[in-house]
């Protein structure tokens, strides 16, 4: 079935008929969607003007944003707290490179001599 998306003036139309006395089943038919999306946009647009509704629609896409902002905050912070608690000690690190890099003078010198 195709989807079609109706802007928030045809939908608060459509309440304010259902409103007006309209049956659901024949708003339904007539803009093309169902009874329970027609009672979906009543627990969400119910009441509210054209104007009002865009504002709703502003705030959910605002909402929505600051939400995955403080995702990704929140997903680097663990990042950096994880990172901070392993102790990194770097002079073990640089006495195993040398270590290793004395094991290998040490066998060339064995191999030339």
């Amino acid at each position: 079935m195709k989807r079609t998306r109706l802007s928030e003036d045809r939908i608060i139309g459509v309440l304010k008929e259902a409103e007006a006395g309209a049956k659901s089943a024949d708003l339904a038919r007539r803009h093309g969607v169902s009874e329970a999306t027609i009672y979906n946009w009543k627990s969400k647009y119910g009441g509210l003007e054209v104007s009002d509704a865009r504002r709703l629609k502003e705030l959910e896409s605002e909402n929505a944003k600051l939400k995955r902002l403080l995702a990704d905050a929140m997903l680097d912070k663990a990042a950096l707290t994880r990172r901070a608690a392993k102790p990194t000690i770097f002079w073990q690190k640089s006495s195993d490179a040398r270590r290793k890099a004395g094991k290998l003078s040490l066998i060339s010198r064995r191999a030339t001599g």
